[in-house]
């Protein structure tokens, strides 16, 4: 590599791209307010069921332990902060309450992390909804995983806030691979640098990724195995036919299978990827019957299970408790299911209630299919981008689909979480990427510094405005703000100050570095590598494919 300063440039910037995108995670994790993310107390509370020996309880029949009972107590979790976007008159404000001293914060132990079994076949729906841990519905895999991580850490028995902590620190450690995989993928199938770049840093442009996965849910798994299929489909797509390619694939959508249902949306992203590769139409036949028996395999069976046994797909973890209402027709859904999706993907902190501008997320969700759309009609790798979106497309259906029946009978609309679309961060990044490429062609070089610049503006808009809606009450200063975040936090002030100083330190060098890739030639090479070279280089079929039309150095 020091031999080609095209390419020490560029991996130094990926590297600080990548670090980035981790240190904004970690900035989120210590930033949202305990518990002040979607579900997250039922996450936690199946995390310490499994590290407890408490089993999986079926569906519906869970139900929440003291511990976590006590530690949403101690949160103030009933509480409302400042950047609500509906303030609510017989609710408490969050900044009146005084944060509870780390000393007094409860201890988890075995004698208060379980809750009393329910005996099997209880009806809970007369229980208070916060009394009942619906995580059930999905298999077990990543609390079982984070129970790990617990017991590995030795927080399996500490304060509440430091077991919060640490497994919101598990899931950044999830979202790590993210970017790298997608500046792979998008390398391979176009050989740009500097579209792999772009596609690398784009988790900055949507807020909502850091917030999310940097708190306690099954979503992080579900986004990296996400991220894993559609880099392996790029594999696929650019020849990769070996079996133990397929074998990989499969393996990576099973362990989504058997993390939540929203994994099953990838298997027409794998089935697409199969038909449209080049090579033989037998290899690609065993390919496909590979991937998807090893992924029902390995997480599959589950839902065939539940199927069989309880007579559906996923069962419902807690019923629906909404007063019966009226639908107002179908434009009346559609607007409020695209317009919640949407704002709920780039940017709806805490339980959905700290919103960004209106003006915001329509932009960016403009910006976004619109190079998504360029990608797919005049981008350098317009067969594979479309198979990659093929994910995103079928999980944004996939939530309207499963929106309809209780709106049609009730009146209701549920379960309209931007965060569903994650598992195909890597589809959206890599279709925005190849759009700018094909608008820009071989500026987008020079365009990587300015986006790159972006990348961490945005996020650190995101950041602000999370800060503001969580910690700064009417009239406050941003001084009152911080002090009442460090008095939450089970790290010191001192500490939070080293974590955003780290941070911003890695985004101006992310910055820098990207500014460095854009200025070396892509050609250049060293005067050793270059008497070094052989006259004549041996390429694969597959890259011939791939690097067609487009600058592979660029």
């Amino acid at each position: 590599m020091r031999d080609d300063p095209a390419e020490t440039a560029y991996r130094r910037a990926l590297a600080l791209s990548t670090a980035l995108v981790t240190l904004v995670g970690v900035v989120w994790a210590v930033l949202t307010p305990a518990f002040r993310a979607p579900d997250e107390p039922q996450h936690v509370n199946s995390v310490l069921r499994l590290a407890y020996g408490g089993g999986w309880p079926p569906a519906g029949e869970a139900l929440v332990g003291p511990a976590v009972d006590e530690a949403r107590d101690q949160a103030a979790l009933d509480t409302d902060v400042p950047g609500r976007h509906l303030d609510r008159e017989d609710v408490p404000a969050f900044v009146t309450v005084l944060p509870l001293r780390d000393a007094d914060r409860a201890l988890v132990t075995g004698e208060n992390a379980l809750a009393d079994p329910v005996p099997p076949g209880t009806d809970t729906r007369g229980l208070d909804p916060e009394a009942v841990d619906q995580m059930t519905q999905h298999p077990p895999l990543y609390y079982a995983v984070a129970a790990g991580v617990l017991h590995v850490t030795g927080t399996a028995e500490a304060r509440w806030d430091v077991q919060l902590l640490v497994l919101r620190l598990f899931d950044v450690a999830l979202l790590l691979p993210v970017p790298l995989l997608t500046a792979a993928a998008v390398r391979r199938l176009t050989g740009s640098r500097a579209a792999a770049l772009v596609a690398a840093s784009f988790a900055l442009f949507v807020p909502q990724v850091g917030h999310i996965l940097g708190s306690v849910t099954n979503d992080a798994l579900v986004a990296l195995s996400g991220a894993v299929a559609a880099y392996q489909c790029a594999r696929v797509l650019t020849g990769d036919l070996r079996r133990r390619t397929a074998a990989g694939l499969g393996v990576v959508v099973g362990v989504g299978l058997l993390t939540k249902v929203m994994a099953a949306f990838a298997l027409p992203m794998v089935a697409a990827a199969y038909l449209l590769a080049s090579g033989r139409r037998a290899g690609r036949a065993v390919g496909l019957l590979v991937a998807g028996s090893v992924a029902f395999a390995v997480g599959g069976w589950w839902w065939l299970r539940n199927l069989l046994v309880l007579g559906t797909v996923q069962p419902v973890g807690i019923p629906d408790r909404f007063v019966e209402a009226e639908p107002h027709g179908l434009w009346y859904f559609l607007r409020v299911v695209v317009t919640g999706l949407t704002r709920s993907f780039f940017g709806n902190f805490g339980w959905l209630e700290i919103r960004l501008p209106d003006a915001v997320f329509w932009s960016a969700a403009v910006v976004v299919g619109a190079l998504c759309g360029l990608a797919v009609v005049r981008g350098p790798a317009r067969r594979a981008t479309a198979v990659l979106l093929l994910l995103p497309a079928a999980l944004w259906c996939g939530v309207l689909v499963n929106a309809w029946p209780d709106y049609s009978a009730h009146g209701w609309i549920s379960a309209i979480q931007g965060r569903y679309l994650f598992a195909g961060l890597l589809a959206l990044a890599a279709g925005t990427a190849l759009g700018l490429h094909a608008l820009l062609g071989t500026r987008l070089r020079r365009a990587v510094p300015w986006v790159s610049g972006a990348a961490a503006a945005a996020a650190a808009s995101g950041l602000a405005h999370g800060f503001w809606g969580f910690y700064q009450g009417p009239g406050e200063s941003v001084v009152d703000a911080a002090a009442r975040w460090a008095g939450w936090s089970p790290l010191t002030g001192f500490q939070l100050v080293l974590v955003g100083s780290v941070t911003v330190v890695v985004g101006a060098a992310a910055v820098v570095a990207s500014a460095r890739f854009g200025r070396v030639p892509p050609g250049a090479r060293t005067a050793r590598s270059a008497s070094a070279a052989e006259p004549t280089m041996a390429v694969t079929a597959s890259t011939q494919t791939t690097a067609a039309g487009t600058d592979a150095s660029s």
